[in-house]
């Protein structure tokens, strides 16, 4: 299952923001934590009450905590610790944006970490790669990225927002380097701040996001879900929940997409490789689904609410009839025909 790495400052808010998508405590954690987080997800839950399903299960993703990272000489995440991101697929980064913070000074400091154990793992795979390029001249691109990346590691510059090229970061995949792994900025604003929250996190670009962790980790806020939460969450003075958002995008960063399967018995997201076909989808329900698959049988979710149901929109002949080379779509509604 891919996962997120979730890094901040000491006193960030991450550990809290942790909370509030798994429900986990980790306050007094001194070494990663892995954590589920559960999906927020509308589609499925209208879906499911189209169907009156008896179950309701969401998607689902995986996330890494990590103590938080101190300013002081010396006391940083350690070696050790960064390197247990390196199997992360993507991270989060959560930066402080209370009187008395700054976000932009904050991240620069998250970024210093992360370049300085990149640029120890460049620099070794560079003199190994030029050694063995003496005789393997296949290397060279590599060493070019290579180089490259050392280049704008020691200008401090993560490789995310470097002018590497998408290829010559995909030949750096070996290295698995921290900064070359996307990244999502979450902007933890105070409460006195939640209207207008968003601006906050505008100049670190269109995907970042702002959270007032403070009370979207309040306890009975996190014991709660659904109507319940939202009407919390409004009582404190927050007009809608940003975990649905914040887990939307933690999936599309972890290159990910949701397809939805809904019946009497049960209605699930699954998640999938986005650009995935058929096949591969069938594969996430179960593997024997994938090896002996003949058929998707597929509709567009809001489509099929629209119509009110599977059976209706079968007999209508709304349902489409998918081979092994239809590459399923974020919201698609599929029943798989199968035989083993």
């Amino acid at each position: 299952m891919e996962h997120l790495g979730l890094v901040g400052l000491s006193d960030s808010g991450h550990a809290e923001l942790f909370t509030a998508l798994t429900g986990a405590d980790v306050a007094s954690a001194s070494d990663r934590v892995l954590g589920v987080v559960h999906s927020p997800d509308d589609r499925l839950d209208r879906l499911a009450a189209m169907s009156v399903s008896k179950k309701v299960v969401a998607a689902t993703f995986q996330i890494a905590f990590l103590p938080g990272l101190s300013t002081e000489a010396g006391k940083g995440l350690g070696s050790r610790l960064l390197g247990t991101l390196r199997d992360s697929d993507a991270l989060m980064l959560v930066v402080r944006a209370e009187e008395g913070h700054d976000p932009a000074r904050e991240l620069a400091s998250l970024e210093e970490e992360l370049i300085l154990a990149d640029l120890g793992s460049v620099e070794g795979r560079v003199y190994k790669q030029r050694r063995a390029s003496k005789g393997d001249k296949a290397l060279l691109p590599e060493i070019e990225a290579l180089e490259r990346a050392e280049a704008a590691l020691s200008d401090g510059i993560p490789i995310y927002r470097s002018e590497l090229t998408p290829a010559q970061r995909l030949l750096l995949h070996e290295v698995f380097l921290l900064t070359n792994k996307p990244a999502l900025i979450v902007v933890n604003v105070g409460v006195d701040q939640i209207d207008g929250a968003q601006e906050h996190a505008a100049p670190f670009g269109a995907d970042a996001l702002a959270v007032c962790v403070e009370l979207e980790a309040d306890p009975d806020v996190v014991a709660s879900t659904g109507e319940e939460r939202a009407r919390l969450l409004a009582d404190l003075g927050v007009p809608e929940s940003v975990v649905p958002r914040l887990a939307r995008a933690a999936l599309h960063l972890l290159g990910r997409s949701t397809f939805l399967t809904t019946g009497e018995d049960e209605s699930r997201a699954w998640t999938f490789r986005t650009g995935a076909k058929a096949p591969e989808c069938a594969g996430a329900i179960h593997t024997d689904l994938q090896r002996g698959f003949i058929r998707a049988e597929a509709i567009d979710w809001r489509e099929l609410l629209e119509i009110g149901s599977w059976s209706k929109a079968k007999e209508v002949g709304k349902i489409r009839v998918e081979g092994k080379e239809y590459v399923v779509e974020d919201g698609d509604v599929l029943e798989i025909r199968f035989n083993v």
